[in-house]
């Protein structure tokens, strides 16, 4: 009988199979959210990135992001910023079944704008040019006049999750969350992450080539989401099917500027 395990990587293959046979390629992009110092498991994430020589796009939180971040990162030829919100807390109602977010419809946006910049300008001093003016929102939620704010205070980028909030220039989305957040935090399993990516790959069959971010969290993997990484990336990031352009780039690109090639 085919393992799970066995199941995602022959779909992988030959998803990526299938552009390759036609000179065509999915491009795919990572993100991990929630950095704020450096620990062990963001030192894996990093490692894998550079043994694999794909860009990887760190969402951090610029109220507590420290001096060491800065350091760990100086360095590291494959390691971006964005920025994602300004202290990760939420401000909805849950006792009105109001999901959590940061950036949502409860904040006064001025109060708001004036913290992001804050939080801007703190990224830029902590990280220079490894910093894309780009927003993470925490919860991947973010309210439409927010949003429409953010290039006034120069965060031109943003980049939540899959069909969530609506398609701007400077958007470029997450897709494939790998972690399982309701009761035991984990990984999705491999069944999961097989459905999901055969979803996300089968459309880019027929669409313009948006790229496929995959979402992770390494302050909360377990085992199976670091073995995941390992074989996926062991594919993707190697399959003549496949392309990670930089991180830089894209958000150039879909501000209408030209493709940058990955970092390093």
């Amino acid at each position: 009988m085919t393992s799970d395990f066995q199941r995602f990587r022959d779909d992988l293959t030959r998803h990526l199979d299938w552009f390759a046979e036609r000179g065509r390629k999915v491009r795919f992009w990572w993100r991990d959210d929630d950095a704020i110092e450096p620990t062990p498991a963001l030192d894996h994430m990093l490692e894998l990135a550079n043994r694999h020589q794909v860009d990887i796009a760190l969402a951090v939180i610029p109220k507590t992001a420290t001096q060491a971040l800065a350091e760990r990162l100086a360095d590291e030829p494959h390691a971006l910023v964005l920025q994602h919100g300004w202290q990760h807390r939420n401000f909805q109602r849950k006792d009105l079944g109001e999901k959590a977010a940061e950036l949502g419809t409860r904040r006064d946006p001025a109060d708001l704008m004036e913290q992001l910049s804050d939080g801007k300008a703190r990224l830029t001093d902590l990280f220079g040019d490894r910093f894309i003016a780009a927003m993470v929102p925490p919860w991947n939620r973010i309210a439409p006049e927010i949003s429409r704010r953010l290039p006034d205070i120069g965060l031109m980028g943003l980049s939540s999750f899959t069909w969530f909030n609506f398609p701007r220039a400077h958007q470029v989305q997450s897709h494939v969350d790998i972690i399982k957040w309701k009761k035991d935090v984990r990984f999705i399993g491999w069944e999961s992450a097989r459905l999901r990516f055969d979803l996300q790959i089968t459309r880019r069959r027929n669409t313009d080539g948006e790229p496929l971010g995959l979402l992770t969290h390494h302050l909360v993997h377990d085992d199976g989401c670091f073995a995941f990484l390992e074989e996926f990336l062991a594919i993707a990031a190697h399959h003549e099917g496949a392309d990670w352009p930089g991180v830089k780039g894209l958000f150039a690109e879909h501000a209408g500027g030209p493709p940058e090639k990955a970092a390093g």
